[in-house]
């Protein structure tokens, strides 16, 4: 399936260009430039009345759609976000002092920058497994989290591609008493998948700026309905429909996900996924579809690889199927050939010795092809 006539702004605004780089910055369909001007023409009609707008209709549709690419049974355990990082310090505030996190070597730099820095003055105890070798992961997660009191983990590694193996045994097998957080953001609606199994025992954070191609301002949580937790870092929205009565000595807080709402907010981002969710029911554009196109696409751009291209395949990190929809290819130049093919107007990314090529809809086999034509040695 190709959608490029659905990407006409984007492509149009700097023609030439090849954008490979889809686990970044994902382009953004044509739908999400009227929904972002509507966001805009909502806040002069209504002023102080647009938030009636926002949480009476734009969060529940997103929150419907959010639930029904999930298999969660319930919407209202969604919350959103401007980025993953507020949720990130609200998830952390619910946690005892000095907690014990554990984690893997391959998070993203929002959650593993912010431990790092905790760990730093001694707030935080962080045990890391590396993610490699992928088959043996799980476990080895599993049997170092004997004692946790948080477990954070990437459904897809941000810095190879690979996919977590058997989500649903895993958090299963996890301590009872621990807070489970599954990091999404590379497998929502790049990767099938279904909460339904554990979404009264995980908490799983995602957003917009990727695959559901809304861009900044989108991300959300989910929250399992038999959580207490009570986040120390709040906002007055978590107040939002508050079922305890207010008393001197105990702060209120909203039912199932709203616990964890934050502030004011720039409600745009959600208008935009609300356009793209819409969109890609419209045109049958389903997660299984993007990862069929991504992945064929993905097969093509390897065959045409060899000798003399700037990578080859025998540095791709993740070699079978097991992997999102981007390429990752280990070199220690990685960040030189990058900013190598940004002269030759191709964009892509480079995160230490990982070079990465993401694959989406606005793309096709000529794409491909061009792409491959530019990789060459000279």
């Amino acid at each position: 399936m190709t959608l490029k006539a659905h990407f006409s702004r984007v492509l149009g605004a700097a023609p030439g260009r090849l954008h490979f780089a889809a686990h970044s910055h994902h382009p953004w369909p044509d739908v999400s430039f009227d929904a972002h001007q509507q966001a805009w023409l909502d806040a002069a009609r209504h002023l102080d009345h647009k938030w009636d707008v926002v949480f009476g209709e734009v969060i529940p549709e997103a929150q419907r759609h959010v639930a029904s690419e999930l298999g969660l049974s319930d919407p209202s355990t969604l919350v959103f976000a401007p980025n993953t990082h507020e949720f990130v310090l609200r998830l952390l505030s619910c946690l005892p002092e000095k907690p014990r996190i554990v984690t893997s070597d391959s998070e993203f730099h929002s959650f593993e920058r912010q431990i790092s820095r905790l760990n730093e003055d001694g707030l935080v105890q962080v045990t890391r497994v590396p993610s490699e070798p992928f088959d043996t992961f799980p476990q080895r997660l599993i049997d170092a989290s004997k004692d946790a009191q948080l477990v954070f983990v990437s459904h897809v590694f941000f810095n190879s591609g690979a996919v977590l193996r058997d989500v649903d045994a895993l958090v299963k097998a996890l301590p009872a008493s621990a807070m489970v957080v599954l990091d999404g953001y590379h497998g929502f609606c790049a990767v099938p998948t279904s909460l339904k199994a554990i979404e009264d025992r995980c908490f799983y954070v995602a957003g917009g700026y990727k695959y559901a191609m809304a861009g900044e301002g989108a991300c959300f949580l989910h929250v399992p309905k038999s959580t207490s937790f009570r986040p120390r870092n709040t906002g007055w929205f978590a107040a939002f429909g508050a079922l305890q009565e207010k008393s001197k000595d105990r702060v209120p807080y909203a039912s199932s996900g709203g616990a964890f709402m934050g502030a004011t907010f720039d409600p745009s981002g959600l208008y935009r996924l609300n356009a793209v969710m819409r969109w890609r029911q419209s045109v049958g554009f389903t997660t299984p579809v993007a990862r069929a196109h991504a992945h064929a696409l993905q097969q093509r751009f390897l065959a045409g690889l060899s000798e003399s291209t700037l990578v080859r395949s025998e540095q791709l990190v993740v070699a079978d199927s097991q992997r999102g929809q981007f390429l990752t290819f280990r070199t220690s130049d990685a960040k030189g050939l990058s900013a190598e093919l940004q002269t030759r107007n191709v964009i892509t990314d480079a995160r230490d010795d990982r070079l990465r090529f993401g694959f989406g809809p606005y793309q096709d086999e000529g794409d491909v092809e061009q792409v491959l034509g530019r990789l060459r040695k000279r």
